[in-house]
């Protein structure tokens, strides 16, 4: 297509989207416009640079920057006019042929006697965005001791970061175990015993009733009458997609803004991809989905590939907290025909869950020291058959893909293999990358997006980077 595409929205998903539509030939003229103030940034290390381990240029993503791209940060849309084909700012009114909403998602403040959604305590602070990472770094410097509401994966996240940089952290979270979306009650009783070991204190099965906060510091009144004291409250309780403009314009909205595998709105000029998005009544809130719909989206407006459709691809969640490795995946907890197998050493931290069905695996909890995850990965996200001697994947004895011969060596790895869930990219592409003349992690991360997501898959990365100089090395002399 031609004209003008508005993205609304300049986080991951948007400044994704601007990428790849200007890695496209065509007469387009593309608007970002981002609420935010701040060039895009990757919200999924805003927990490692909470942590200490990153600062804050680490975090900037460069997609729609300096190439070609209008971009306008610290710019809020208030009002979509569909029959003028407008959106509205606070100042100008700015036309499009197609509009795309990628607004995320909201950090959800949970409805406590003393929380004001509009007007939090200063010691007070939800954990999803950037000034909010700068907020509870402010509110922590000087501080002792850290409350963290809500035991998911961003709130653990939020927990172990604060325990690295000294304070005193304890977590409560209303349900019986932690993650309860990705692990079961085992995996999660190993999850709080490994917490333990790095000085966070877990708080189950008790709802919070009531914040008080003053100078001196937070209150967390909890419902079996008893009180908890801290410098900080981190709130970590869930989020909430986007969908105000949305909803105000009309368009169809349950969850998020329901989209089709187009990712069109039931306006055919708007489309919505991301968080904010609901395709197929399924809210995706991961990167690699988001990352997934910019790539169809930008083949269907440029026309490179009138046919493409979002097609969800089974995910793996990767818990990213220093000292704790833990990949869950599929639906692992769940009854029904097929196989299960599990290992546990709370000793040592490790827990393993497989569920294999008509040798495939449907789902698995890796939790702790396993060299056979990425294999496990790499069975689940390809689906081939599982090997048939179990206990390799189960115990940690690393195996190939296809499960006959062993993984070690990246020579060893088929080039289909993904190396990066992410932004699917295969050793193979790796591979190519480095022929092209990409000879440093840092340039190949930089050819092939590799590593630019969670991070998970850096130390893959590097790995295959040496053995390929290594190998390069050893023709060389011969």
């Amino acid at each position: 297509m031609t004209g003008r595409v508005v993205i609304v929205g300049n986080g991951m998903a948007g400044a994704r989207l601007a990428g790849e539509l200007h890695a496209r030939e065509g007469d387009r003229k593309v608007t970002v416009l981002g609420a935010e103030p701040h060039r895009a940034y990757n919200r999924i290390l805003l927990s490692t640079l909470l942590a200490g381990r990153i600062d804050e240029p680490d975090v900037e993503l460069t997609e729609a920057a300096g190439h070609g791209i209008d971009l306008r940060t610290g710019v809020p849309v208030t009002a979509i006019d569909r029959s003028a084909r407008e959106v509205h700012t606070d100042g100008e009114r700015i036309g499009y042929d197609h509009l795309v909403l990628a607004t995320g998602a909201r950090a959800v403040v949970p409805p406590l006697p003393g929380l004001d959604p509009a007007n939090l305590p200063e010691r007070v602070v939800p954990f999803r965005t950037l000034d909010d990472c700068r907020r509870i770094l402010a509110a922590a410097d000087g501080a002792r001791s850290a409350l963290v509401l809500g035991g998911g994966l961003l709130g653990l996240e939020a927990a172990r970061g604060l325990a690295s940089r000294g304070l005193t952290t304890t977590v409560v979270h209303p349900r019986e175990h932690l993650m309860e979306r990705q692990l079961d009650p085992a995996a999660g009783a190993v999850l709080a015993g490994t917490l333990a070991g790095f000085g966070v204190t877990v708080q189950l099965a008790v709802p919070a009733t009531g914040v008080a906060a003053d100078a001196d510091g937070v209150r967390l009144d909890l419902a079996d009458g008893r009180t908890l004291h801290a410098d900080l409250l981190v709130l970590s309780c869930g989020v909430r997609p986007d969908t105000a403009l949305a909803q105000a314009a009309g368009l169809t909205v349950r969850r998020g803004v329901v989209v089709d595998d187009r990712l069109r709105t039931d306006d055919r000029s708007i489309s919505a991809i991301g968080d904010c998005a609901e395709h197929d009544g399924v809210l995706s809130g991961l990167v690699a989905p988001a990352w997934a719909q910019a790539r169809v989206l930008a083949d269907v407006l440029t026309g490179t590939d009138p046919l493409a459709r979002y097609r969800p691809q089974p995910v793996v969640t990767r818990l990213k907290a220093a000292g704790i490795d833990l990949a869950s995946m599929g639906d692992p907890v769940s009854g029904g025909p097929g196989e299960e197998l599990t290992f546990t050493d709370p000793a040592r931290g490790t827990y393993a869950r497989l569920r294999i069905r008509d040798e495939r695996l449907i789902g698995a909890i890796l939790l702790g020291d396993n060299p056979a995850v990425g294999t496990v990965i790499q069975l689940f996200d390809r689906g081939h058959p599982v090997p048939a001697d179990r206990r390799a994947l189960l115990l940690g004895r690393a195996l190939g893909t296809a499960g006959a011969t062993p993984a070690a060596s990246p020579a060893l790895m088929p080039d289909a293999a993904t190396v990066c869930q992410c932004n699917t990219v295969s050793k193979g592409a790796l591979v190519r990358s480095w022929r092209s003349g990409a000879r440093t992690v840092d340039a190949v991360v930089a050819a092939t997006r590799a590593g630019t997501g969670c991070g998970g898959c850096r130390d893959a990365v590097g790995g295959i980077v040496d053995w390929l100089s290594q190998a390069e090395s050893v023709e060389v002399t011969r």
